[in-house]
C-alpha cells in the first residue's frame, strides 16, 4: 500500500509538472502568427542594408542596392569624382513599367534586385516576368528585349562528353580564315576555304569511339587542330512521373541524364593534327590513363603547345598537362597528387603567365590552403606565394604588372572568427603580403577593374552592415557610403544571434556555431534545441554576416532555441579539418557537434538537451537522418528533406569526390538506407516529388527500409516540387512536428481555422546564408 501511494503521489506531481509545462509551453496559433510575421516586421526595419557592389566595365562607376523604409534603392557611385546618388530615376521607371504590365509599383517597390547598364551607360536593362527590358534613360522609353536569361537550375546530372553525331551542322574557321574544321561520318574533315576541297584528318572515327564537333580547337598559327575522341560510358537516365501538371489532368513522364558513383564514364582522348601534313598524331594517355575529367583545353599563344587539366577519377589525382604541338608528346607540368582528395570542386585555382612560363596554382599540399607559383618550363615550384596555418579562400585579381595577387583569405588572426574574409595583396615571390581590410568582420569585397579603388561592405551577425570606398594605394576611405540602421530592428524585440565556440572531439579545434532565441525569450524557462544541419564538406555553412531575418529565427519563435554548427568535415579550415569526411560523410560532425551542444549547456541551464532535435535538407536531410541513426541518444526528433540517403545512389560529382572510388564497403556503412533499422526517435521524410538535384528513389528506398523494418515515422510526398523542403506547406508541417514531439503541444487544428495565415510579402533584404 505504501509503495502505490508512493507511486501515486509522483504521478499527481508529474501530472502537475507536465500540465504547467503545457501552459508555460509555446506552439500556439498566436505564436506560429507572430513566426510567420517575423520576416516582414524585422526586414522592414532594417534600413540602409547595401548589397554588394557592382563596377561598371572599366569605369571608376558602380552601383549597389539597398534597403530603405518600405522597399529598396539603387545606388550609383563615382570614384573619381567623389559623387553619390541615385542610379536612376526610380519614380519615373515604376511609371514606365506600371504602363507596359498594368502593376502599380513605386519607386521603392520596383520588382527586380539587379541592373545593368549597357552601351555607355545610356540604357538600363533588368528582368522581370521572364523577359529581359531594356529602359533608355534619356526618355525612359521601355521596352521587352528578349528572354530572361536560364536560371541555374537543378537538371541535368549526366558527365561525360557529348553523344556521338554523324556530322556536324556546322564547321569551325581557322584563325587566318582559310581552312573549316567540320565532324564527318564520326571523323574529323577540314575544308580549305578558296577551293572548297574537303578531305579527312582522322579515319578511326566510329559509333563507338567517335570525334565531337565541340572538342574542335585550332592552334593560333592554322598549321595545328586539336580534337576530343570519346570513348561512351553508360549514360543513365532516371525517369520521373509528374502526377499533378498544372496543364492538363493526365499525368506527365519525363527522363534525365544522371550519372551515378561507380558508374563507367566516357573515356576522352585528345588527339593533335598536323595540316599540311594531313598527320594525325596520337597523344598517349600514360599521364591521364583513368580521367574523370579531362577539360580547360587550351593552345600556348605561340602554337607551341596545348594544355588541359586531368581530374583523375576518384579525385586523388589531378594534373596539368602540356602535349607539344608538334611531336604530341605530354608532359605534366603540375600533377597533385593527395592521400584523401584533392578539392577540385571549390578549391582549384589555376593561373597562366606569360603564356605558361609561370603558373599561379592553389593547393593543400602543406596542409592549409594556399598559392604556389610554378616554372612552366620545368614544372618545378619557384616559390609559395603564401603560407601559414590560415587559408586562401579565393583569388580576386591577378596584377601582373606589379606582379601582385589580390586575394580573399580567412583565419590568419589567432582567437578571432577563422571564417571571416578578409582581403590581402601579396607579390607573386612571396614577400609584401598586406591585409586591407582590418576590422574584426566578415568582408564583402569589389575591386575596380584598374584595381585603384575598391569598395569593403562589412559585417557580423551582431554587427550592422557598413560600407566604404576605399584607395587600393593608401587603404584611405575616400567615401562613406552606408551604415545601417538597426535601431527601430532592435525596438521590435530583435535578437542579436550569439557567436558561442567550443573545441572539437580533439580538445583542441574551435568549433564555431551560432544560437537564436525567441523573441520572448525567458532565462527562466526550459527551451528544448533544434539544430539547423548542412554539414556538405563542399563549403562551411554558419552565417558569418548581418541578416535581419534567417528562417531560423521563425522557427525559434514557436518555442525552442535553435542553433548552426560547422563541424570537422567541412571545408575552410585546415586540410585535417576538411579530411574528416574522407569515406565517411555518416560523421558530418556529428562528434564536433555534441561536444558544442554540451558547452552550451553548461553555461546556460535553459538549454535542454533531454529534447534535441535536428533538420536539413538535400545532404543536409542525409545528415538530419544520420543524426537520429547513428546517435539516438541525442537527437531524438527529426526532420529530413530531399535527402541524398545513400551515396550510390545520388550524383557522381558530388559523391565520389568525398567517398571516394571505386566503391567500397564505406559506402553502405554511410548509408541511411541500410541502417533505417537503428531508428529510435522521430522522424519526418520529405520527398519532392520531381526532385532534379537528388533523385527521389533514395528517399523511396529509405522509406521501403523502413517499413520492412517496423518503424514508425511521418511522410510528405510534394506532387510537382523540385529539390527542397516542401515550400511553405513543408515547412509548417516541420514546424508542427517539432512543436508536437519536442514541446508536447499539439499545433492548430489547420482543417478547422478559419483565420488564414498572412502570405509574407517579396523581400528586398541582401541574401543571407541560412535563408530558404
Amino acid at each position: 500500500m505504501r509503495k502505490i501511494i508512493k507511486s501515486t503521489g509522483l504521478g499527481l506531481v508529474f501530472l502537475l509538472v507536465f500540465s504547467l509545462a503545457a501552459v508555460l509551453a509555446q506552439g500556439k496559433l498566436e505564436d506560429y502568427e507572430r513566426a510567420i510575421g517575423l520576416r516582414d516586421k524585422f526586414e522592414s526595419l532594417a534600413v540602409n542594408v547595401p548589397e554588394r557592389a557592382a563596377w561598371i566595365e572599366k569605369t571608376p562607376r558602380f552601383w549597389y542596392r539597398k534597403t530603405v523604409r518600405g522597399g529598396q534603392e539603387f545606388v550609383l557611385v563615382d570614384a573619381e569624382k567623389g559623387t553619390r546618388g541615385p542610379a536612376f530615376d526610380h519614380d519615373r521607371l515604376a511609371v514606365a513599367l506600371n504602363k507596359e504590365t498594368g502593376e502599380k509599383f513605386t519607386g521603392i517597390t520596383l520588382p527586380f534586385r539587379s541592373i545593368n547598364f549597357v552601351e555607355n551607360e545610356k540604357f538600363l536593362e533588368f528582368e522581370y516576368r521572364d523577359s529581359v527590358w531594356r529602359c533608355e534613360l534619356a526618355t525612359y522609353a521601355l521596352k521587352k528585349t528578349g528572354p530572361a536569361r536560364q536560371r541555374q537550375r537543378d537538371g541535368w546530372q549526366d558527365v561525360g562528353g557529348p553523344p556521338a553525331q554523324a556530322a556536324s551542322a556546322e564547321s569551325k574557321p581557322s584563325p587566318d580564315k582559310k581552312w573549316e574544321a567540320f565532324i564527318r561520318n564520326y571523323n574529323v574533315w577540314i575544308r580549305a576555304v578558296s577551293s572548297k576541297e574537303e578531305f579527312p584528318l582522322s579515319w578511326d572515327g566510329n559509333e563507338g569511339n567517335y570525334y565531337t564537333y565541340q572538342s574542335l580547337l585550332w592552334a593560333p598559327d592554322s598549321k595545328k587542330l586539336l580534337a576530343v575522341r570519346i570513348r561512351p560510358g553508360l549514360h543513365r537516365r532516371i525517369q520521373y512521373v509528374d502526377s499533378s501538371p498544372a496543364d492538363q489532368l493526365q499525368p506527365k513522364y519525363f527522363s534525365l541524364g544522371y550519372t551515378k558513383p561507380g558508374d563507367p564514364l566516357d573515356l576522352p582522348q585528345p588527339v593533335l593534327f598536323q595540316v599540311e601534313g594531313r598527320k594525325q598524331v596520337n597523344v598517349d594517355n600514360a599521364l591521364f590513363p583513368n580521367p574523370y575529367d579531362l577539360g580547360n583545353f587550351a593552345w600556348r599563344q605561340d602554337s607551341r603547345a596545348f594544355t588541359f587539366e586531368y581530374n583523375q577519377r576518384g579525385h586523388q589525382v589531378y594534373r596539368v598537362i602540356e602535349v607539344d604541338g608538334t611531336t604530341g608528346a605530354a608532359r605534366a607540368v603540375i600533377s597533385e597528387e593527395c592521400a584523401t582528395f584533392f578539392c577540385y570542386s571549390s578549391k582549384k585555382y589555376r593561373y597562366d603567365l606569360a603564356d605558361g612560363r609561370e603558373i599561379i596554382w592553389m593547393s593543400e599540399r602543406d596542409g592549409w590552403n594556399h598559392l604556389y607559383l610554378y616554372d612552366g618550363e620545368t614544372g618545378q615550384v619557384k616559390n609559395q606565394i603564401t603560407k601559414g596555418e590560415w587559408v586562401v579562400r579565393s583569388v580576386e585579381k591577378v596584377d601582373e604588372e606589379r606582379r601582385q595577387v589580390w586575394f580573399l583569405g580567412s583565419g590568419m588572426y589567432p582567437g578571432k572568427d577563422p571564417y571571416f574574409l578578409h582581403l590581402y595583396r601579396v607579390n607573386l615571390d612571396g614577400t609584401g603580403l598586406e591585409a586591407l581590410t582590418e576590422v574584426d568582420a566578415n568582408h564583402v569585397v569589389s575591386l575596380s577593374a584598374d584595381l585603384k579603388y575598391y569598395v569593403d561592405l562589412y559585417s557580423r551577425v551582431d554587427l550592422a552592415p557598413v560600407m566604404q570606398l576605399r584607395r587600393s594605394e593608401d587603404k584611405k576611405v575616400i567615401m562613406e557610403l552606408e551604415k545601417a540602421d538597426i535601431s527601430e530592428l532592435k525596438k521590435a524585440g530583435w535578437r542579436t544571434p550569439e557567436v558561442f565556440v567550443a573545441k572539437g572531439r580533439d580538445g583542441q579545434t574551435d568549433i564555431w556555431g551560432i544560437i537564436i532565441r525567441p523573441t520572448n525569450f525567458n532565462a527562466r524557462r526550459k527551451y528544448p534545441v533544434i539544430e539547423y544541419i548542412y554539414a556538405g564538406p563542399h563549403s562551411s555553412f554558419v552565417p558569418k554576416s548581418f541578416f535581419a531575418w534567417n528562417q531560423m529565427m521563425s522557427l525559434a519563435e514557436l518555442g525552442f532555441i535553435v542553433v548552426q554548427v560547422d563541424g570537422m568535415g567541412t571545408s575552410n579550415r585546415s586540410k585535417a579539418f576538411h579530411d574528416v569526411c574522407w569515406k565517411n560523410l555518416k560523421d558530418a560532425g556529428f562528434p564536433d557537434r555534441i561536444l558544442w551542444h554540451r558547452a552550451v549547456a553548461a553555461r546556460y541551464p535553459y538549454y535542454d538537451l533531454s529534447r534535441v532535435g535536428i533538420y536539413g535538407t538535400s545532404a543536409g536531410g542525409q545528415n538530419a537522418l544520420a543524426g537520429l541513426l547513428f546517435h539516438p541518444e541525442f537527437y531524438k526528433v527529426g526532420f529530413a528533406a530531399a535527402g541524398c540517403h545513400d551515396n550510390r545512389m545520388d550524383k557522381i560529382w558530388w559523391n565520389e569526390q568525398w567517398m571516394g572510388w571505386p566503391l567500397g564497403p564505406e559506402y553502405e556503412a554511410s548509408s541511411n538506407t541500410v541502417n533505417a533499422y537503428r531508428l529510435k526517435g522521430k522522424l519526418l521524410l520529405v520527398i519532392p516529388e520531381l526532385d532534379t538535384n537528388v533523385d527521389p528513389a533514395t528517399s523511396y528506398q529509405v522509406v521501403n527500409a523502413l517499413i520492412k523494418a517496423g518503424k514508425d515515422f511521418e511522410l510528405l510526398v510534394v506532387p510537382g516540387a523540385n529539390h527542397g523542403s516542401g515550400g511553405v506547406y513543408g515547412d509548417r508541417k516541420r514546424n508542427d512536428f517539432f512543436v508536437r514531439h519536442l514541446l508536447g503541444v499539439e499545433p492548430p487544428d489547420w482543417n478547422r481555422l478559419e483565420k488564414k495565415l498572412p502570405e509574407p510579402r517579396p523581400s528586398f533584404m541582401p541574401r543571407t546564408p541560412g535563408d530558404e
